[in-house]
């Protein structure tokens, strides 16, 4: 009995020694089980062509998304690294690592790359920005002949110069530049002027271009054939010259939009009134936009383009606009076809305001914003059917204007009520002694015509009010009766008492 005992033992190891053998085997065959049966899921049979368009689709905006996709499963990783579409963002700035930028440019390929490069000024960082800007740009500067748009927004013009020395090769595929400095008042004359060319001069593709604060020594090269010229920022002497200014304009026959914003040049020139004839055409200029430009640059410019087909236009902080309106009105006397304008912290006179709202029949919307120089009888003129002033007029923005009345307000919007909302809520309502009698009266109604304003007036869609004091709570609500949008701020009144906690 006593010598079995050696024998039990190693029988029970040979035991244990096959069930670890089953075990291991029997955990294989779950791992193949789960494979096959994870091959045969929907999203596994779905081509990677197909699956790499779908992600460009779903996530392309939302960068934030595709290590999300990664984390999904190997397959959708494998796909996501080799679709150079989803890396063609290159964003460089405190938040992105240079691991993280080269990991994109190798993944992108030779996709089109889309670069924007953002620091704020923060004296918490603990390295340089001018470093860290440059690293980026040693790396990115061996794709810049694929780079497609290039954004650039720094504190300083030494920080914007570092990184646009860094550009040197051609861009053939740019479409798109933008540069900012954001500390524009600082006067650092030692990068006054621009180190090179930029793109070594060669961006046929340029469509769109927005500078602000950076003077390049305005080479006309890099701004001709431009859809989109944004400019703001310059003071004293950065700014070009009007003559510069029409000249850059001049290499654009096709602008469609052009924008000057916070822009006062040191001294206004011998060229400022210089008659211009004739002046030049801007056949597909569609909106211009005019925010703190010293006075003499926007007379200037009416004086020396004419834009047919204007659509959008807006005059901000531009102290007196009164001959820009007479210029405006002599565009309408041939062609003008503007949709909405925007008129904000300005004076001028009325009566040429006026005159040229008369001229704008196809105006959908008009914002004046703290105009002082409005009297209180200015909508009573637009009330006018003698012939009917803006009859397309669709939204109305009186944000700040006090000096408004209630009851021209009022007369306004009901002169572009339509015929039966007035009419309907004069009309007594009226009771049926059957059903039959009902159902004949509402088949009526139905077979009336639409609704129609006075004359082909349009009716009213949004009136803005906000900050007008002399609107009351009440004058509000009325408001909303008749306007489907009426903004304002929010009245605050004893039997809103929820609505304060």
């Amino acid at each position: 009995m006593l010598s079995s005992i050696p024998h039990l033992r190693e029988a029970i190891r040979t035991i244990d020694s096959r069930m670890a053998t089953l075990m291991n085997e029997r955990s294989e065959l779950e791992n193949q089980l789960e494979r096959a049966a994870r091959s045969q899921s929907p999203v596994f049979r779905i081509p990677s062509e197909l699956l790499s368009t779908i992600f460009v689709i779903g996530v392309l905006e939302m960068d934030i998304l595709i290590p999300t996709l990664q984390l999904v499963c190997r397959y959708w990783s494998d796909v996501a690294v080799n679709t150079p579409v989803l890396w063609a963002k290159i964003s460089v700035s405190p938040l992105d690592s240079i691991d993280k930028i080269r990991r994109r440019l190798s993944r992108s390929k030779g996709c089109p790359l889309d670069i924007n490069i953002h620091y704020v000024q923060r004296y918490d960082y603990s390295y340089s920005i001018s470093e860290q800007i440059i690293h980026a740009m040693d790396l990115i500067r061996p794709a810049l002949w694929r780079t497609r748009t290039f954004s650039l927004s720094v504190p300083s013009r030494s920080q914007a110069h570092a990184a646009l020395l860094r550009c040197k090769e051609d861009a053939p595929l740019l479409e798109s530049l933008s540069i900012q400095v954001h500390n524009v008042m600082l006067d650092d004359r030692t990068y006054s002027s621009s180190p090179l060319p930029l793109f070594n001069g060669v961006t046929p593709m340029l469509k769109l271009c927005s500078l602000s604060g950076f003077n390049f020594e305005w080479d006309v090269r890099p701004l001709s054939r431009l859809r989109v010229l944004k400019l703001g920022g310059y003071y004293n002497e950065y700014f070009p010259s009007f003559s510069t200014l029409l000249t850059i304009m001049k290499q654009c026959p096709d602008l469609e939009e052009l924008a000057l914003r916070n822009i006062c040049p040191d001294g206004c020139g011998d060229d400022v009134h210089a008659p211009l004839s004739p002046s030049v055409p801007f056949p597909r200029l569609r909106r211009l936009s005019f925010y703190n430009a010293v006075s003499q640059i926007v007379p200037f410019l009416m004086s020396s383009i004419s834009f047919p087909n204007l659509e959008y236009l807006d005059l901000c902080y531009l102290q007196n606009i009164t001959s820009v309106l007479q210029y405006l009105h002599s565009q309408s006397l041939t062609r003008l076809p503007l949709r909405e304008l925007r008129v904000e912290a300005c004076y001028m006179n009325e009566l040429r305001f006026l005159n040229l709202l008369r001229r704008l029949s196809s105006l959908t919307t008009l914002e004046m914003i703290e105009v002082e120089d409005v009297s209180p009888h200015f909508l009573q003129c637009l009330s006018s059917s003698q012939p009917w002033v803006c009859p397309k007029l669709e939204k109305l923005s009186i944000e700040g204007c006090t000096s408004i009345e209630w009851d021209h307000l009022r007369t306004f919007v009901e002169c572009r009520l339509p015929l039966n909302v007035e009419t309907s809520r004069q009309r007594p309502a009226r009771t049926f002694r059957s059903a039959s009698e009902a159902a004949a009266a509402h088949a009526r109604a139905r077979s009336l015509p639409p609704a129609k304003t006075n004359l082909g007036l349009h009716r009213l869609r949004s009136v803005d009010v906000t900050r007008c004091s002399q609107i009351s709570g009440e004058m509000v609500e009325w408001l909303r009766m008749y306007v489907p949008e009426v903004k304002c701020e929010s009245i605050k009144t004893p039997g809103h008492i929820w609505d304060a906690l």
